[in-house]
């Protein structure tokens, strides 16, 4: 694998499990806004596991994109006001 595919790979699976750690979800759980929140952390989680199985089975190139979409999950929970994160993170774009 290359060096810069196998360097990105690792950021966002690392960012993407540090983001599912720091993401807190803050809408009612017992409203819409609160199963939103759900599916979205759900969606991370389940692409944070396709990613590793990707890579375990050595695909980079699917791994780096589970990973991306997943983090995708949770910033746009994150915009959406769906997550409350710390102040002094920079895991996300807000």
């Amino acid at each position: 694998m290359p060096a810069d595919l196998e360097e990105k790979t690792d950021r966002y699976e690392r960012m993407l499990a540090d983001a599912l750690s720091e993401a807190e979800a803050v809408a009612p759980a017992d409203t819409p806004l609160g199963e939103a929140a759900d599916e979205c952390r759900e969606m991370a989680e389940s692409y944070l596991r396709d990613g590793r199985h990707f890579r375990e089975t050595d695909d980079p190139v699917n791994a780096l994109a589970s990973f991306s979409y997943g983090y995708g999950w949770l910033d746009a929970g994150t915009r959406f006001g769906l997550f409350e994160i710390p102040e002094d993170t920079e895991l996300f774009t807000m």
